[in-house]
C-alpha cells in the first residue's frame, strides 16, 4: 500500500513537472500566444500599408491629377503657363549677423 501511496506522488511530481516546464508547457503555451498576437498586429498593418499603396496605383492609373500632383511635390515641375515663386523664411535667430 506504501509504494502506491509513492507512485501516486510520483506520478503527480511527473506530470506537474511535464504541466509547468516540459514541451508544451503552459509558459510555452503563453509565449507562442504572444508571438501570434505580435504577428497579427504586424499583418494588420502591412494590410493597412498595402491598402493605401492600392489606392494610390489605383488613382495613378484613373486620372492625371494624381501624377500631376505627385510630379508638383516630388519634383518641383509648374505648366507652362505658371510662374514659380519660392519663397525662403528665416528662421529665428539668423538675423545675418554672426557673433
Amino acid at each position: 500500500m506504501r509504494w502506491l501511496v509513492w507512485f501516486l506522488i510520483g506520478l503527480l511530481v511527473l506530470l506537474q513537472y511535464k504541466l509547468w516546464v516540459g514541451d508544451g508547457s503552459l509558459a510555452e503555451v503563453w509565449n507562442l500566444y504572444q508571438q501570434v498576437e505580435a504577428q497579427q498586429e504586424e499583418n494588420r498593418q502591412l494590410r493597412e500599408r498595402n491598402q493605401a499603396l492600392e489606392a494610390e496605383v489605383e488613382d495613378l492609373k484613373q486620372g492625371l491629377e494624381a501624377i500631376e500632383e505627385r510630379a508638383r511635390e516630388e519634383l518641383g515641375m509648374v505648366r507652362d503657363d505658371e510662374t514659380f515663386y519660392q519663397i525662403i523664411e528665416e528662421h529665428p535667430g539668423q538675423d545675418g549677423a554672426q557673433q
